[in-house]
């Protein structure tokens, strides 16, 4: 061993310090995402929160974007260069409306599927009070301009003692499957009890009127509150042959049901990936999950599971692959590309695969940036190979908190053609400084505290 002198331990600290930061900011440099614009949809504050978004296949140039509270869409006509709002979305005869999730069918009619009630029963435990409450699908035969005055119920519950709380649905269409389902839609969702949770899933075959009778597609019920055990999260693919995969969390599971017969019924329900429990804490955020997203390929038929946890310590996002038809998954994938083990934490991740490359796109919220691990930037990842690498993109360029407000739990993505399209929410900014004194800040109080945007991004040009 040769031992340095006390002058060249102090210059060898210095270099080692500068190396280190100029390793630190090298990992922390993310391009921009390309030809990346960021529309804000709610210019006033509120209670905005869970955005959804979908492409019209059949017109690529059509796009909505649905967020609660209450139920809300705005629709681009122009594949995301302009965005307007649509109006009389949400049902009049319910107080509240929210848990928003949009598609289109295979006639290129956009959808919103919502959960509507007047009243939560006790917090945690929505089944124990609940009072009336149900699911409804409304629909829009132009690109979303106008929705049709009608909702269709999927499930309804009249107020009774022991009503069940029908949460947390989201739509999927058959819109790409030739097979003789096409055309189906379904919506899953989570059916609390006063005794256990259930996973169940209904489906219509005329374009959303009407809907069969909910059938329980987990192996067993989970546990009746709104936390870890619980069978929650529902998200669902229909592949080219009409086959629905049906994932969830369930007992630091993924669970996996599928249906080969236009969603009459299902297999039964296993474990296909463990996972870190759902449910976790981040700092300076109400509530956070992972809960899984599913995509498919409908060109290899491969699919695709996302979600996060804290299997590293700090949270991460991962990505599993299945070339097989959902029986054997690969090994977990990191889709997030900073430091391992580095304390910052990567959360609200949501898939999309694009129908005409296959290339495989992940957004979450982003706090690499951030060496409090308390705010965040939204990160597009995209996977070229089938989803062995990831390249990251920053969509936005600022950091900005989330204390003090609810985010909900999930956020919206969709692809199409090379042309990405991310939904999200952010705290909006508390104070502003004052051109008077450019010390003093003039505090604006938000008692509705978030705003909902759309980022675009074009990797196809």
């Amino acid at each position: 061993m040769i031992l340095a002198s006390g002058r060249d331990r102090r210059c060898l600290g210095i270099c080692l310090a500068f190396i280190a930061n100029a390793s630190f900011l090298l990992a922390q440099a993310m391009p921009q995402a390309p030809q990346a614009h960021v529309f804000t949809l709610t210019p006033t504050p509120g209670y905005f929160t869970e955005p959804s978004i979908a492409v019209n296949a059949a017109n690529p140039l059509q796009v909505v974007a649905v967020f609660q509270d209450n139920a809300h869409a705005v629709y681009s006509p122009d594949a995301g260069h302009s965005w307007q709002p649509a109006q009389d979305v949400a049902p009049k005869n319910y107080r509240i409306s929210g848990d928003v999730s949009t598609t289109f069918d295979n006639q290129g009619h956009a959808l919103i599927c919502y959960i509507a009630f007047d009243k939560l029963g006790t917090f945690n435990y929505w089944a124990r009070g609940a009072t009336r409450n149900g699911i409804y699908v409304r629909r829009s035969l132009d690109g979303g301009k106008t929705w049709e005055a009608d909702d269709h119920p999927v499930a309804e519950q009249a107020t009774t003692p022991g009503i069940p709380f029908e949460d947390k649905p989201y739509i999927v269409a058959d819109n790409n499957s030739k097979s003789r389902f096409a055309g189906n839609l379904y919506v899953g969702w989570t059916r609390w009890r006063l005794a256990d949770s259930l996973m169940v899933i209904s489906r219509s075959t005329d374009d959303g009127k009407t809907w069969s009778p909910p059938i329980e597609i987990d192996a067993h019920p989970g546990l009746p509150r709104d936390d870890n055990g619980a069978a929650e999260g529902f998200d669902g693919v229909v592949a080219p042959d009409g086959s629905l995969y049906a994932i969830w969390s369930q007992n630091d599971e993924i669970m996996l049901a599928s249906s080969h017969n236009g969603g009459r019924s299902f297999s039964r329900a296993r474990g296909i990936l463990h996972v870190a429990p759902s449910m976790f804490d981040v700092d300076a955020l109400e509530r956070a999950n992972g809960f899984p997203q599913i995509a498919i390929d409908p060109k290899s038929k491969h699919l695709y599971i996302t979600w996060s946890d804290y299997r590293n310590g700090d949270l991460d996002v991962f990505l599993s692959s299945s070339r097989d038809g959902g029986k054997k998954w690969s090994a977990p994938v990191r889709v997030n590309n900073d430091s391992i083990h580095d304390g910052a934490d990567h959360f609200f991740q949501w898939l999309a695969v694009d129908p005409t490359d296959g290339a495989i796109n992940v957004m979450f919220y982003d706090r690499r940036e951030d060496s409090q691990n308390r705010k965040q930037i939204v990160t597009l990842a995209r996977s070229t190979d089938g989803g062995r690498t990831f390249s990251n993109y920053a969509w936005t360029d600022y950091q900005f908190e989330s204390n003090g407000v609810f985010f909900g739990d999930y956020t919206g993505l969709a692809a199409h053609g090379g042309r990405v399209y991310g939904a999200w929410m952010e705290k909006a900014p508390e104070s502003v400084t004052t051109p008077k004194q450019p010390q003093e800040k003039e505090v604006k109080p938000q008692p509705r505290g978030t705003v909902v945007k759309v980022g675009t991004a074009d990797f196809g040009h």
